[in-house]
């Protein structure tokens, strides 16, 4: 039993001799600082380095090659529904289904909503939510409208003040006429410019004239004349002027 046990002791010391020496080859004593902690965690750096290159490496597919051939693909499959919508078939522009032919054959082509749906990582994909949007607007679907125009989030400044307008016009058919005024000057004030400013501070206008609080009516058509006398609203102007006047003995 002795014998057992001294050889046991010596095949131990042995390994640990062996570890201590491996160890004492792996970290040299002479480093320091940076290149010292690298040798005591060589291992997990190189772990925690791996996985950083594969996030980078799928971020630059995702962005430069897969993002890039979504994009694509989406301008493809609006451009059948905007023809629609250009000829107010608003019910196939959003919904889609029917078979048209395409340069590569026959298809049946995506609806606003689809686009929406399937290409929403996409700039067409929330363009999608604008055009569907517009289509429930016209077709007398405001609360669907509503929450389309709200998920619109491109940077044309053009759009995106017509897509605050048509919430305002929205709750304008929902009676909710508060609410209205608030979109509406807010689209008024998204984009100065002599085409939509002038268009939505005349709907507010006219919605603070519904709660006849014409004093605020008439503040919103003097701006119109001041600033945007040359636009649409402001060549026809003064008839409101007057009118608002009138009935709030102003």
């Amino acid at each position: 039993m002795a014998d057992i046990k001294d050889e046991t002791t010596v095949e131990n010391t042995e390994v640990n001799e062996i570890v201590e020496e491996t160890s004492n080859k792996t970290i040299d004593p002479s480093l320091e600082g940076v290149q010292l902690f690298y040798a005591q965690n060589q291992k997990m750096i190189n772990y925690v380095g791996g996985g950083l290159l594969l996030i980078i490496g799928i971020f630059c597919f995702f962005k430069l090659y897969y993002l890039p051939e979504l994009e694509k693909e989406a301008s493809n499959e609006i451009f059948w529904a905007e023809s629609y919508f250009e000829v107010d078939s608003f019910n196939i522009a959003l919904k889609g289904g029917i078979t048209i032919m395409s340069p590569d054959g026959q298809k049946q082509i995506m609806g606003f909503e689809q686009i929406a749906d399937e290409y929403s990582m996409t700039k067409t994909g929330s363009l999608a939510h604008y055009y569907a949007g517009i289509c429930n607007l016209r077709t007398g679907k405001f609360e669907q409208a509503i929450e389309h125009l709200q998920n619109y989030n491109g940077n044309d400044e053009m759009v995106s003040s017509i897509a605050v307008g048509a919430i305002g016009d929205c709750n304008m058919e929902l009676n909710r006429v508060d609410e209205a005024i608030k979109f509406y000057l807010k689209a008024a004030d998204k984009s100065s410019n002599s085409f939509t400013t002038p268009l939505y501070l005349k709907k507010a206008g006219f919605a603070y004239e519904q709660k006849s609080n014409f004093s605020e009516a008439l503040a919103l058509y003097e701006r119109i004349k001041k600033e945007y006398g040359k636009s649409n609203e402001g060549r026809e102007i003064d008839r409101d002027i007057a009118k608002v006047k009138a009935m709030g003995n102003l």
